[in-house]
């Protein structure tokens, strides 16, 4: 009698998931260029094997990488909004959730840097298009004329990547843990009209 036991993989193979996490790690800490196979087999304690079991090649992993980031910003910063009725409210809290998510700036700032690449491009125009659609819709619940939205959308996005910039790529003073909050509320109080 046949088996229809699958096949399973020895238990220190990683699964693709903890590559493209991997790989998400490298790219935070040297960025697109960076992330090379051979040195993220031996960080992650395995040997290339377990790469090509999952992938192809780096490209491949490179798409797993962003596509689970791309996933986990759905997942983790605009599906836990849903819940919250009041646009205003909203807002606030994507504005506190996004300033406190610093390995994602890490990741995005790096990304930026690699718009050139075919696997990059696509994922960044992707994720800025959807980001800018969000806030120009919570723009327009607030009760903002449709080219305010727009404006007030572009205005925050922009906001957004120049703090990046300046922080991560100019490398300008890192604000203390207190000037950074007062930072950010300074932030939602100008970019988020008063009722």
């Amino acid at each position: 009698m046949l088996s229809s036991v699958k096949k399973r993989e020895p238990s220190n193979r990683l699964s693709a998931v903890d590559w493209a996490q991997g790989a998400l790690d490298q790219i935070a800490e040297s960025g697109v260029q960076g992330l090379a196979v051979e040195p993220l087999a031996k960080r992650l304690g395995v040997t290339k094997g377990s790469f090509y079991w999952h992938f192809p090649s780096r490209d491949a992993l490179l798409r797993a990488a962003l596509e689970r980031w791309e996933s986990n910003e759905l997942e983790e910063v605009f599906a836990r909004l849903e819940g919250i009725e009041d646009p205003r409210e909203r807002l606030r809290e994507l504005f506190l959730r996004v300033a406190h998510e610093a390995k994602s700036h890490i990741i995005y700032s790096e990304l930026l840097k690699a718009l050139d690449h075919p696997v990059v491009q696509p994922v960044m125009e992707r994720v800025s298009k959807r980001r800018m659609d969000y806030l120009q819709l919570s723009f327009r619940q607030i009760g903002m004329s449709r080219t305010d939205a727009q404006h007030r959308a572009r205005l925050t996005y922009t906001a957004y990547v120049g703090f990046l910039q300046l922080s991560l790529q100019l490398r300008q003073p890192r604000l203390q843990a207190d000037e950074f909050e007062t930072y950010v509320e300074h932030v939602i109080q100008t970019l988020i009209p008063a009722a």
